[in-house]
């Protein structure tokens, strides 16, 4: 079986990122939406970076339109509205699917490790259950991306240590990331 460091995923560019470049380090592998009511997470993701990337943690941003059209832009555009407006310093790949029949391989292998554990408690994991039970009857039985910024965190070994709902805390992110390092 393949591991995570066998895939990759393309730049902006269409340049090859091989998961090769990032053995030794904590991935945190998230699908990004510019126009979400989660988009916010690109700030405590970016101050994360910054405390974090010298210790070894890296971020892989893939920009996905599959929610509710919520990233229309192109690259640039999205690339443009990150660093503008939340001063992101984290590579950002190219805008792909994560889920799907042209689902980047890396999903599927990531989803394959980490399948759906619920959204949690509160007005926010509520409002995500009611909405996709409208979407998919049967979205708590499947390993399918449910919305942006979901979060995978990819030990210092390649292995799929944990994912987290965007309805989950960025604080529970930030810890679980913090104590691989």
């Amino acid at each position: 079986m393949m591991g995570f460091y066998d895939y990759s995923v393309l730049n902006p560019k269409g340049e090859e990122v091989s998961m090769k470049n990032f053995e030794g380090k904590v991935v945190l592998v998230v699908n990004t939406a510019t126009g979400c009511g989660f988009t916010p997470h690109y700030k405590p993701m970016e101050e994360m970076y910054e405390k974090y990337h010298d210790q070894g943690l890296e971020i892989l941003d893939i920009p996905c339109n599959q929610f509710a059209g919520q990233t229309p832009g192109t690259d640039e555009e999205i690339h443009e509205f990150c660093t503008l407006k939340y001063n992101t310093q984290f590579p950002q790949m190219k805008k792909s699917d994560v889920n799907g029949e042209n689902e980047l391989p890396l999903y599927t292998f990531l989803k394959s490790q980490k399948g759906f554990a619920g959204f949690g408690h509160g007005p926010a994991a509520l409002a995500m259950g009611i909405m996709l039970k409208k979407l998919d009857k049967d979205y708590k039985n499947n390993p399918a991306i449910k919305w942006n910024f979901t979060k995978f965190v990819v030990d210092r070994q390649g292995n799929v240590v944990a994912r987290f709902e965007p309805t989950e805390d960025m604080k529970k992110v930030e810890e679980c990331v913090a104590s691989l390092l």
